[in-house]
């Protein structure tokens, strides 16, 4: 792999200091802008950028055939969204510029999967993005989960509470960690939603995988391995 360079644009603390750490660790040169959206781009049109990273709000959104049409050439930057979870319905993309996509409130390994195959693409392990228990396959790539060959039929949110406990096995949440890791900085909600999620998960799972996610009395929430 070859030293990168990205600019982020967004005005959410929180998801710059999650891309500034992933970036440090991924041999990425970012520059961060938390101004206008067209105003930063056109600041830095001159740069040598392999990426741009985009919060996927309303001014971005509302100017993106803009967007396009500005980095529209033969050595365009990739483009990546980071999108509210409520906002993945309504998304609209680009259809000339290579791209992905994320949830804000997706766990550090998928971004870092996703960002790895826009920055060096045909270059990356495909194996990173799987994770394989008995007979359950988790693909960071796709956002599915396979049990014995077959997809199982799971929200985003039970999706994401799912693999932030296979992805840290061993160790027991609370309900309100687990608010704060999958659901998000901005859920107001009870924590007994956790609860409702995890029922659901492990009915979709069957008994054998459902024994795995185990109830710790008086804690919450593990992922035995």
């Amino acid at each position: 792999m070859h030293r990168k360079s990205a600019l982020v644009v967004t005005r959410q603390p929180e998801i710059a200091y999650k891309l500034e750490t992933l970036f440090s660790s991924m041999d990425v040169e970012a520059r961060f802008e938390a101004g206008p959206v067209m105003s930063a781009l056109q600041e830095a049109h001159d740069l040598e950028l392999d990426l741009i990273v985009l919060e996927a709000n309303h001014e971005t959104l509302e100017n993106l055939t803009r967007i396009e049409e500005m980095l529209f050439e033969d050595d365009a930057p990739s483009l990546f969204f980071v999108v509210a979870p409520e906002a993945v319905g309504t998304l609209r993309l680009p259809s000339r510029l290579p791209y992905d996509f994320t949830v804000r409130t997706a766990l550090d390994v998928e971004y870092q999967v996703r960002l790895h195959q826009l920055l060096w693409p045909g270059e990356e392990a495909g194996s990173q993005d799987f994770i394989r228990v008995g007979s359950l396959t988790l693909n960071l790539a796709t956002y599915q989960v396979k049990v014995e060959g077959t997809i199982l039929d799971l929200t985003y949110l039970e999706y994401a509470l799912l693999a932030f406990l296979i992805t840290h096995p061993g160790r027991a949440y609370s309900r309100d960690a687990l608010l704060r890791r999958v659901w998000g900085f901005e859920y107001y909600g009870g924590s007994r939603t956790v609860d409702v999620h995890v029922r659901r998960v492990r009915a979709k799972l069957g008994p054998e995988l459902a024994e795995r996610l185990e109830t710790v009395r008086g804690v919450g929430y593990l992922w035995n391995h």
